[in-house]
């Protein structure tokens, strides 16, 4: 009885282990903030919690894009990037996101550097925003 409760013991700590070590290498998400009114970048955030990640992915995935090149009026708010989905520390090419706050501050505009471009409805605009920032969208 001691060994069956032992090997379930030394079980469920494996589980617990490889479920945080599992969430540390899982995909993120990592967020540089315009500073000044430049073309300058600072590392603002990182985004790591599983369900973040996947509703950030499924909503610029799902996004209907638009294959043209856009000039765009000043410099881009944010720019963000997701590894690639078999990400394993290794170099590989990161999907990278240049992201507007439109001018009536409810969508959000994004490009890539595919020559790609999409304006956000205002839920998944408000969505994408707070999971990115951490605040509300509003000017």
């Amino acid at each position: 009885m001691k060994k069956v409760i032992l090997f379930l013991s030394l079980l469920g700590v494996l589980l617990v282990t490889s479920g945080c070590l599992n969430e540390m290498i899982g995909q993120k998400i990592t967020i540089q903030k315009r500073i000044g009114e430049e073309n300058i970048f600072e590392d603002f955030k990182e985004v790591t919690k599983r369900k973040q990640v996947k509703k950030a992915i499924d909503i610029v995935k799902n996004a209907n894009w638009e294959n043209e090149k856009v000039e765009m009026a000043s410099y881009a708010d944010y720019q963000f990037q997701f590894p690639p989905k078999n990400y394993t520390g290794s170099e590989g090419k990161m999907a990278s996101y240049l992201l507007w706050i439109s001018s009536n501050g409810e969508n959000l505009e994004i490009v890539t550097d595919g020559d790609r471009y999409v304006k956000l409805k205002k839920q998944e605009s408000t969505d994408l925003y707070k999971i990115l920032t951490g605040e509300e969208l509003i000017k």
